[in-house]
């Protein structure tokens, strides 16, 4: 079912793990997607696996945080595919470490990417999308945001202000028809985000994970390709949950 057909779609972070994911799930779905990382090569990896899809595609290095870098991305797709329909805010970082030990330079960068790239794209694409009066703008964050979790005090708060800047988001847009929502993974290993995690933490998660298993990418790319399909057209300013349970 090709239910995002003829919609161009950007995925950041698309290079692995969630966001490779979401590219594949919105091109079998039938979107163009346009797939951007710092690492040229694995977000290059991700478009083939887009073509091979059968939808087009390309990828470009892109730094989030550079609002030209992010204004020649959008007008390159534009150019080249159409749109943007469909922006999936997937690029993030960790630096982790209890606030005491935590430096300066390792809060900075998980706020610049996690939550300032999320700004700046959404802001380019915001224009294109009001003309168009239609649009689609999804962001990741995690139950973290929601939660919280030590060692993880910049990441929780880049996470949560995710939240709070697509609730704002949603309010603005609404009345050009353009929805804004967030989707919260919670534990979802073999993601390049979790792989330094000890068996020791795994267990600690699963324990208060109801469902009793991890999630996966698959899984998390089923809730964003929902959000950006005419299903959600009546949703917007949410927050969903991809976590077994965990924070109900």
């Amino acid at each position: 079912m090709a239910e995002l057909s003829g919609k161009i779609a950007i995925v950041t972070g698309g290079s692995r793990g969630i966001g490779r994911a979401i590219a594949l799930r919105l091109a079998a779905s039938g979107a163009d997607v346009a797939v951007c990382a710092r690492n040229a090569e694995a977000a290059a990896e991700t478009a083939t696996l887009v073509a091979q899809a059968g939808a087009r595609s390309l990828s470009r290095s892109v730094d989030v945080t550079d609002a030209e870098q992010v204004g020649d991305l959008v007008k390159e797709v534009s150019d080249q595919l159409g749109g943007p329909d469909i922006l999936v805010n997937n690029a993030g970082i960790t630096r982790d470490n209890l606030l005491m030990r935590m430096k300066e330079e390792d809060w900075d960068a998980v706020l610049e990417t996690n939550l300032k790239g999320a700004f700046t794209c959404s802001k380019a694409v915001a224009r294109p999308m009001m003309k168009a009066r239609s649009g689609r703008i999804i962001s990741i964050s995690s139950v973290v945001g929601i939660v919280g979790n030590a060692g993880q005090a910049n990441y929780a708060a880049s996470k949560a202000g995710l939240i709070g800047f697509s609730k704002s988001l949603a309010r603005e847009l609404a009345s050009r028809n353009i929805t804004v929502n967030v989707v919260a993974p919670g534990f979802v290993p073999d993601t390049g985000m979790t792989g330094d995690l000890t068996e020791a933490a795994v267990e600690g998660m699963m324990a208060n994970v109801p469902l009793s298993r991890p999630g996966t990418p698959e899984e998390v790319a089923d809730a964003v390709e929902f959000l950006a399909s005419d299903r959600s057209a009546y949703v917007t300013g949410q927050v969903l949950a991809v976590d077994g349970g965990m924070t109900m």
